[in-house]
């Protein structure tokens, strides 16, 4: 998870109806997020040559009051990952901007305490490998509450406009994930033929968090109309 700092003006047209921005001490984030599926299910039932499998994705980070109170989530601006068949099924139910590229990764974090670990995600759009990577040292630990860290990695709502102007929210269970401070990060990209030229500046400077998460297994509900 590697996280830009960026002016909320710039998300404006992207903020699906009935969410508001949600920032951290008046500082306002994208994040580039890699990471792996593994024995994915769909309904219960795996899918042939879709069970393993890559994504990288640029989100930032959105609240919805609630009856129960906030609903702190994201909005995806591009997900992008190496299967065709993910990428219809995302568009077609929930209106997400998946893209379909090939992709490849390295990820090895062994774990003792004193030891090293390091994740490698790369993908090919226009021609050329584009990649973000981070390395980490120690054991990974529960972020604290009300960190930066928490902020980032705690999020269990997503949200995506719809072509008629209402908003989908979706519910993504796990349980929180220990995290790591990457001890050395890297964010090697064409922003613009990748993401678009409105993020080339603030994807231009040096990530203002970058973490590595342990995961677990993820399910992701039905989205259901929120406005």
């Amino acid at each position: 998870m590697l996280s830009f700092e960026i002016d909320p003006v710039i998300l404006g047209p992207r903020i699906p109806r009935g969410t508001e921005v949600d920032s951290f001490a008046g500082r306002t984030f994208v994040s580039v997020v890699a990471f792996r599926f593994l024995n994915t299910r769909v309904l219960g039932l795996p899918v042939p040559f879709h069970r393993h499998f890559d994504e990288v994705n640029l989100r930032f980070h959105v609240r919805r009051r609630a009856p129960e109170g906030l609903r702190r989530g994201v909005v995806f601006v591009k997900e992008i990952v190496p299967r065709t068949a993910i990428s219809w099924a995302a568009r077609r139910f929930y209106n997400e901007n998946y893209e379909t590229h090939p992709m490849r990764s390295h990820v090895e974090f062994s774990a003792p305490v004193d030891g090293a670990g390091a994740a490698r995600y790369e993908w090919r759009v226009g021609g050329a490998w584009h990649r973000a990577c981070v390395e980490v040292r120690g054991a990974p630990a529960l972020p604290e509450p009300e960190s930066l860290e928490d902020f980032i990695a705690e999020r269990y709502w997503g949200y995506a406009a719809q072509r008629d102007g209402s908003t989908i929210e979706y519910q993504v269970e796990h349980p929180r994930w220990r995290v790591w401070r990457a001890t050395r990060a890297e964010f090697a990209c064409a922003v613009q033929d990748v993401f678009g030229r409105e993020f080339v500046e603030p994807l231009s400077r040096p990530p203002a968090s970058a973490l590595a998460a342990e995961g677990s297994p993820v399910i992701v509900r039905e989205g259901v109309r929120a406005c």
